[in-house]
Formats: C-alpha cells, structure tokens, sequence
C-alpha cells in the first residue's frame, strides 16, 4: 500500500454573536470582518492510499500557514508506505528542519499528517488507535467546560461537568470567588491567566497566592510562555498546581518544562504538538517526572478531539480533557459521529482507525475568511485603561487594590 494523494480542507469556525469568547476574540467589525470570530480556523487534512483507504487528521499552530506547510511535504510522502509512520515523521521534520526551528507552522503540518497515518493504520489492522499505543487505560476521559459567570458554571454543574475552567486577568479573584459559590466543593475549577497582555512574575505569583484558598486543580499560563524563569519562581512560590506547554511542539519544545518540572500539569496541544507519535513521547517524558497530561483543545477542531481521546485511553497519567461544551453549533455539522459528554466524561472510540471522518459537503459552507489573533478588547479589563491600543506583549497591573484584594461575598 502507497499514498497517493494528500488533500486538506480549511475552514472557518464561528461563533455565536452573543459567545463571551467570541467577544474577546474578534476583529473589529469595520475592518471587514463582519463580527467573525478571528481566531478558529480549523484545518483537516486526508491521506489517502492506493488500496482505497484514507486517514484523516487536524492540523492547528496557525492553520492558513499550516495548509501550506501541508501541500509542501506532500511530494516528499506520496509514493511512501504509510504504515512506516515513524520513519515518515522523522523524513518530514528533516525535510523542513532547514527552514529554523520548525515551531508550530511545521509542527502543526505534521500534527495533522501523523495523525492520518495513524488513521490509517488503524482502519488496515481493524483496531482503534489506542489499541496501537499500548490498549486502553480507562473507558472514558474526564472533561473539564469553560464559564465566566456562576449561571454559566452552574449549568455545566446541573448537566454533569465536575471540572471547570475560567480565565482573563480582570477582577480574577472575584470571579473564581463567585463561581465557587455557585458550584460548592464537589467541582474542581481551574484558572487560565493567558495573555496578552502577560502578567510580570511578581503579579502573577501575587495572584496566584491570593487563589490558594480556592484549591484549583491547576492555575495555567500565569506568565508568557517563553518566560521559564518566571514560572520557575511561580512554581517555587504558589502552592497550586502549575499547567502550561499549549504553544510549545514536539518533545524539544517541552524538554525544559518537564525535565525542570516548572509545571505540574502539561497541556499539548493536538493539532500543533508534532502528532499521536509525539504526544506519546511527551506523556512518557512527563511521566518519568510525575507530571499529568491534560491536552489543550481550545481553539481545536472535532478530529483533533477524537485523535486526544485516543491519547488519553492509552496513557496512565492522563489528567483530564479541555472541552468547549458550548462550542459554535457548527461544530456537529462537520464530523460524523458527533461524541457526546455523558457525566463529565467522553467515551473512548471504538471504530478503527481515530473512528471519525469529516462531512465534507458542511466544512465547505465555512469557508476561512481570517486567521488572525487579537488581544481582546478596550472593554474586557485585560489591558489597563487607556492601553488598548498599545497591544503591548506584558504589562503591570494597576488598580492593584480592586483587581488584586477585591471585596469578596458579593451576588452570585
């Protein structure tokens, strides 16, 4: 059996108008973007062989670069034996290891491309792909939803979601107070202070002791990516779990995190991380140090998910699945079938192969139209007042006495 072809499929996923994510994550709308969710394009891309079958995969990083990045390489495979998906990746990452340090443009390419092969193989052993990695750890795999407001909160709570997850720098404290009012201690709640702006190592650590008390599972991103130092004296200083790794691929650009244990929790992102062959990798570099596996999944498509479901059933320190429970509606249109949460948990696949496909017909009535990130916006507090515009990369914090020790107890 031989590849014969390589095709991707780009498109654009958005958001409700009334999406509080939606809201913080979108191009003005006099600049042409029609209120369009900015952020979320979602890149698939199939594999297909000479014998008939196909693999299918996601690619994420920044999906319109990524797409190119995809057609690049496919000379370099097709006429290859996709079952040699080792040898593949290793070609692949050598193939475009001149370019510099691949980062997520090339990783996010082979993301998509080693997931299809997986795929693949799968669907010619008859077997699901965690049946590949080693057999199943678990039957299903702890989710975790996203809420800014108690009601939100609570309505995940009432539908079985034991985990949630909220996030931005304003008013963070008494956000997180609220939201553990409303939901009591039997929910375990995660902060994600991503920026930009990001916050200075001292904020940050200012911060995150103030949110000991609330006993998170883990307290994610607090300071830029790149800045180890600072999360190294986070880590020294904050008695909560630390999670960080979504923006970083392959095992090379999670060595420090996990060989200098800066974070406790480490958040691959699927479509970007190098692919099922690396994630492995990661999780089993992780588990040398003690460290749990909780992908990222937030700006990620459905193949994706379901490429992550495999991961998490096959390795033994899984932590818990980023899920957006409210996603765009749209969502469900382009996969078939369409896992749904039962209890907090997803079900492990069971199908060959990673066990989905895309509906082709639907990805095509969203075409991409912008890939472009924003920093929020004037009215969401993450910029200091009268800084918008500046869109600079770290900032202090000011109003320190409101944002940093506010009057708790107020209205759930």
């Amino acid at each position: 059996m031989r590849i014969k072809d390589i095709k991707t499929f780009l498109m654009q996923a958005q958001f409700p108008p009334e999406d509080a994510y939606a809201t913080s994550h979108r191009l003005d709308a006099t600049k042409g973007q029609s209120g369009r969710s900015a952020t979320r394009n979602w890149l698939f891309v199939k594999i297909y062989t000479d014998a008939g079958i196909t693999g299918l995969g996601e690619c994420s990083g920044w999906p319109r670069v990524v797409e190119c990045a995809v057609h690049d390489l496919a000379p370099l495979l097709i006429g290859e034996d996709p079952g040699n998906i080792e040898r593949l990746w290793q070609k692949s990452f050598s193939a475009i290891m001149a370019h510099g340090m691949t980062g997520v443009v090339g990783a996010g390419a082979l993301s998509g491309i080693d997931m299809a092969l997986w795929d693949i193989k799968g669907k010619v052993l008859g077997t699901p792909v965690w049946n590949l990695l080693g057999g199943k750890v678990r039957e299903r795999i702890k989710v975790y939803g996203h809420a800014s407001t108690p009601a939100v909160a609570r309505s995940l709570r009432d539908r079985g979601i034991t985990a949630i997850k909220t996030g931005g720098v304003a008013d963070i404290i008494e956000k997180v107070d609220r939201i553990r009012r409303a939901v009591g201690d039997n929910v375990d709640l995660m902060v994600d202070l991503h920026g930009p702006p990001w916050m200075t190592a001292k904020d940050a650590i200012i911060i995150g002791r103030r949110l000991e008390p609330y006993d998170l599972l883990f307290f994610e991103d607090p300071v830029a990516p790149e800045n180890f130092e600072a999360l190294e004296r986070i880590q020294q200083h904050v008695n909560i779990p630390i999670a960080a790794g979504e923006r970083f691929a392959t095992i090379w650009g999670m060595r420090a995190l996990i060989e200098r244990e800066l974070v406790d929790v480490i958040q691959p992102d699927t479509g970007r991380a190098g692919g099922l062959s690396q994630m492995m990798k990661i999780a089993a570099m992780a588990e040398a140090h003690h460290i749990t596996v909780a992908p990222h999944s937030g700006s990620l498509g459905p193949v994706a998910e379901y490429a992550a479901l495999h991961l998490m059933a096959a390795i033994p320190n899984a932590l818990i699945l980023e899920r957006l429970e409210d996603d765009w509606p749209g969502r469900d249109e382009v996969i078939e079938p369409v896992p749904k949460t039962v209890d907090g948990h997803l079900p492990v696949p069971d199908r060959p192969g990673l066990g989905v496909d895309i509906v082709e017909d639907a990805v095509a009535r969203y075409p991409s139209t912008s890939n472009l990130s924003v920093a929020g916006s004037p009215t969401t507090g993450a910029y200091a007042a009268g800084t918008f515009d500046e869109q600079v990369y770290f900032q202090t914090r000011f109003c320190r006495r409101k944002d940093f020790s506010p009057k708790l107890g107020g209205d759930q």
